[in-house]
This record gives structure tokens, C-alpha cells and sequence, in this order.
């Protein structure tokens, strides 16, 4: 995949290691409808599975894996859904605060925007966010597939193909890398 930037010139398609995080207590592979939508739309941006996995919501489980898949130079980018909401075993957020280099807010606001239109007021229900954690990207989306839907299409993809312009997360790994 190819496309011209302002001079003219074709940039490659650059692809990223994603790992998928479903946090339930209740869903299996089979079940894991938003995983699966996650991984459909990550590979069809063109994109590698690095690693998948779902945990229970639980916050030392849910933090040792995030903390595995931060430490592996494989993975580039962290994409859970579920556990984000307002209820006693929602704890994705919780789970990532300690780990967080620099959050990245623009994102839940932008998420819950998008989200607004489709489902209104409820939107405020959503703890969406996304982070950098030493130099991996992490988003937490929704357990609902209609959210992962929203977040994948409408953020997520669009920032992780290094052509997207005026600017984009994928072309900043490697500087944000070199800061650490």
C-alpha cells in the first residue's frame, strides 16, 4: 500500500504489532465478538496480530498482562475492550493507570463525541481513553462491538496508518521511542 505525501513522493504502508486484550468475565473465543472485530479491522488496515488474549476483570491480572505485552518489542500497540464502564468490576482504567507514561485524553473525548451520536446521553457511561506507556500505545474501548466498531473505524485505524494526514500516532513511534 502506497500513497503520495505533500511532495509528491509515495510513502509505504508502515505496519504495526497489535495485541488484543478482551476483559470479561463471561466471554470465550467463540463468544468474543468485539476481539474479533478488533482483530477483522486491525488486519484489514493491514496490520499483524502480535498477541491475544481475555482476562477477567480483575486489576492485578488485567495489569501484569499489560505490563508483558508493554515490555515486548513485538507489540506496538495495546487495543482492550471492556471494563471501561462505571460499575464495580469495570476496572480496564484502573488496571492502566499505574503503568501510563502520558495519557492521551484527546482520544476519549473524541470517542465519546462520535459516540453521542449514536447512543446519546449514555456515552457519558464510557470510560474510553488511550495512553502511551513507555513507548507502546494503548486503547481501551468498550466491551460493546458497536463501540469497538466506532473507536476501530473512526480513530484507531485512521492513527495508526503512518500515510493518514496531517499527522498521525504510527509515524511518532519511533521518536517517542527514542525520547524514553
Amino acid at each position: 500500500m502506497q500513497t503520495s505525501n505533500a511532495a509528491g513522493t509515495e510513502k509505504s504502508f508502515h505496519p504495526l504489532g497489535i495485541a488484543i486484550l478482551t476483559v470479561s468475565d463471561t466471554r470465550q473465543p467463540e463468544t468474543d465478538k468485539s476481539g474479533d472485530k478488533i482483530a477483522e479491522l486491525a488486519q484489514a488496515a493491514g496490520h499483524r496480530i502480535a498477541a491475544r488474549r481475555i482476562l477477567p476483570d480483575a486489576v492485578p491480572g488485567l495489569r501484569a498482562q499489560l505490563q508483558d505485552w508493554i515490555a515486548d518489542a513485538a507489540i506496538d500497540v495495546i487495543i482492550a475492550t471492556g471494563g471501561t464502564g462505571v460499575t464495580g468490576r469495570d476496572v480496564t482504567p484502573e488496571a492502566l493507570a499505574p503503568l501510563v507514561s502520558k495519557s492521551i485524553p484527546g482520544f476519549g473525548e473524541l470517542f465519546r463525541m462520535l459516540s453521542y451520536q449514536e447512543i446519546g446521553t449514555s456515552t457519558i457511561q464510557s470510560r474510553a481513553e488511550a495512553a502511551l506507556c513507555d513507548g507502546t500505545l494503548v486503547f481501551l474501548l468498550p466491551g460493546s462491538t458497536g463501540g469497538v466498531r466506532l473507536g476501530m473505524e473512526s480513530i484507531i485505524v485512521p492513527q495508526l496508518d503512518n500515510r493518514h494526514r496531517p499527522c498521525n500516532l504510527n509515524e511518532l513511534l519511533p521518536r517517542i521511542r527514542n525520547e524514553r
